[in-house]
């Protein structure tokens, strides 16, 4: 059985033994995200000081895939605007980071990435500031559109007009929004399907089986973060291969094979081994 983990992260911690824990409860596939710039021990005062970031983060990719099937996703993480904001300013920060996507982006034209990860800061900012990453969120999807790859996004809490609006920037530089892909989404599946952005629903509680009662279209994701400080937060690397297994022995086997192996086959424009 498949079973595919749509975001997470390797860090301080368990790093490479997490993909083993993952492996061991079942896990096969997994997307793996880059962190923060300070996480790396870097502070960007240009675009380019994020390969660094990107090359490192890639080589994980690297090792991980002689445990699981693991993809590369590149961040820059809304909350950068913050980080680098408050040294050499907003204006500044924000640029920095379009620069950052345009790096990350050639990478998934390389083949050595399959996503970009951007958004919007889930905390209280200036209107200033937050109309910068709404600029910066703007500029992913452009870019992600000239490299036909899908953007996974860090955003405020999920709200129908939040989504909405996001969706609105999509349109506005022509990604389709089922290639903007709202990570730690509550399973409010048929909402998003309404607004047309793809879901990736976090594995907590009854969240997987509250989903899969109302649609199959949606992926599944611990945000498992792998920090030494918060082990085990957000969720631990089993949870998804229990989510799915408890998921196939109520009845929707169908719908887990669609949301581990049809649903990032078709965002992501993989092929995932089975």
């Amino acid at each position: 059985m498949i079973v595919t983990d749509n975001h997470m992260h390797l860090y301080n911690h368990l790093r490479l033994k997490a993909l083993k824990q993952f492996k061991q409860a079942g896990g096969t596939h997994v997307f793996l995200i880059s962190l923060l710039s300070h996480h790396y021990g870097i502070f960007p005062k240009k675009g380019e000081d994020f390969k660094d970031i990107f090359e490192e983060h890639l080589k994980l990719v690297g090792k991980g895939n002689q445990i699981v099937g693991c993809y590369a996703v590149l961040s820059v993480h809304p909350a950068e605007i913050t980080v680098i904001g408050q040294k050499l300013g907003y204006d500044s920060a924000a640029e920095i980071m379009k620069d950052a996507l345009e790096l990350a982006a050639r990478y998934v034209a390389e083949g050595k990435a399959v996503a970009i990860k951007s958004g919007r800061p889930h905390y209280e900012v200036s209107d200033y500031v937050w109309k910068l990453s709404n600029e910066v969120l703007q500029h992913a999807f452009s870019v992600a559109r000239d490299v036909d790859c899908p953007v996974q996004i860090h955003t405020e809490s999920f709200t129908i007009e939040g989504m909405a609006e996001i969706a609105k920037l999509a349109d506005k530089e022509g990604l389709k929004r089922e290639k903007v892909v709202k990570h730690f989404a509550p399973p409010a599946v048929e909402e998003m399907e309404e607004i047309g952005l793809f879901p990736s629903v976090i594995a907590s509680g009854d969240n997987v089986l509250k989903a899969a009662q109302k649609s199959s279209r949606f992926l599944v994701e611990t945000d498992y973060i792998d920090d030494a400080k918060r082990p085990g937060s957000v969720l631990g690397p089993k949870t998804v291969p229990r989510k799915i297994k408890e998921l196939v022995e109520a009845g929707y086997e169908d719908v887990a094979y669609k949301i581990c192996v049809e649903n990032p086959e078709k965002i992501y424009g993989i092929e995932i081994d089975q």
